[in-house]
């Protein structure tokens, strides 16, 4: 579906109700957010910015067009097993005419924030894979999340970065709770799908691949980061220990979640969909004036 450019959020919340400041914790959080996004303006007229830009985009375009090339394959193959059993096909191409310096040439945007709050549904001991969509069923997405140290412009390397989120219907795994799905289901507490995390590279970078993100009630459709750095990397491919250093939660364009909830299985979601504009935490976010976002493109014509 899409290959995400960078995206900083910079808080995170519970999945209940709203994260209380008190006015001491608001005025440090609005220094510490003035601050950074003052050296986050300085570093993008840095030359280690400069070159990382140039890199980011003949990496994110390259990333594009070689998904195209095996979309394109899918549908050929998707075409030949059609036309074998007699079926007529009005399958088109796959086209998109925006210059890839274009889709992928915009600087950093956003601060992320150390909190003590590690996000809802957070499970500790995830897989170390870049590929964590298992078996869920859903639009494909690929991602990718840059850090940047602001106070040296320069990318942040061997940061081990949590992904998660719910899948199509609403429903994280490892977990058993009230709200998140079949409360009665205690499969749901042994299994892993949409969850890992990957360390970023020498640019800074972490890439995934998932599937779009459902919706549960109360929130919009969103995804979790958690930064973590000094921890153990074990024998059974999980990460232990460390510091979590930063949280936050990246969220989509209103017109992009509307578009997919239309395909299945988003469509069979039950759950009642929080827009954007309602969400609290979101409405959080922009009141600061970062845009917590994620920068995307469609790899074809429409998400299905």
């Amino acid at each position: 579906m899409a290959l995400a450019s960078l995206v900083l959020p910079h808080t995170a919340t519970a999945h209940g109700g709203q994260h209380v400041r008190s006015p001491e914790r608001l005025e440090q959080r609005r220094l510490f957010l003035a601050d950074g996004k003052r050296l986050l303006k300085d570093c993008a007229n840095s030359d280690a910015s400069r070159r990382l830009k140039e890199r980011a985009v003949a990496r994110r375009a390259a990333k594009a067009e070689s998904l195209r090339a095996e979309r394109r394959q899918r549908r050929r193959l998707d075409l030949d097993t059609v036309l074998a059993t007699s079926h007529k096909s009005n399958l088109t191409g796959l086209t998109n005419a925006t210059d890839a310096s274009e889709l992928f040439g915009d600087d950093v945007k956003c601060i992320l924030e150390p909190e003590v709050t590690q996000g809802p549904y957070y499970v500790n001991g995830e897989l170390v894979r870049s590929d964590i969509r298992e078996d869920q069923k859903g639009v494909d997405l690929y991602a990718e999340i840059q850090i940047i140290d602001v106070n040296t412009c320069e990318p942040v390397e061997g940061l081990y970065l949590d992904f998660w989120h719910c899948n199509a219907t609403g429903v994280y795994s490892g977990i058993v709770a009230s709200g998140n799905g079949d409360s009665s289901d205690t499969t749901n507490v042994d299994k892993t799908f949409l969850r890992g995390l990957t360390p970023t590279d020498e640019d800074g970078v972490a890439s995934y691949t998932s599937i779009f993100p459902g919706h549960y009630t109360s929130r919009a459709t969103h995804i979790h980061i958690i930064g973590t750095y000094n921890g153990t990397l074990l024998e059974n491919n999980t990460y232990s220990g460390g510091y979590a250093s930063h949280v936050g939660q990246l969220f989509f364009d209103q017109d992009l979640i509307t578009e997919v909830e239309l395909t299945s299985p988003y469509s069979t979601n039950t759950q009642e969909l929080t827009t954007n504009a309602d969400d609290m935490i979101l409405s959080e976010e922009a009141a600061e004036d970062f845009d917590p976002f994620f920068e995307y493109v469609l790899l074809g014509d429409s998400v299905s």
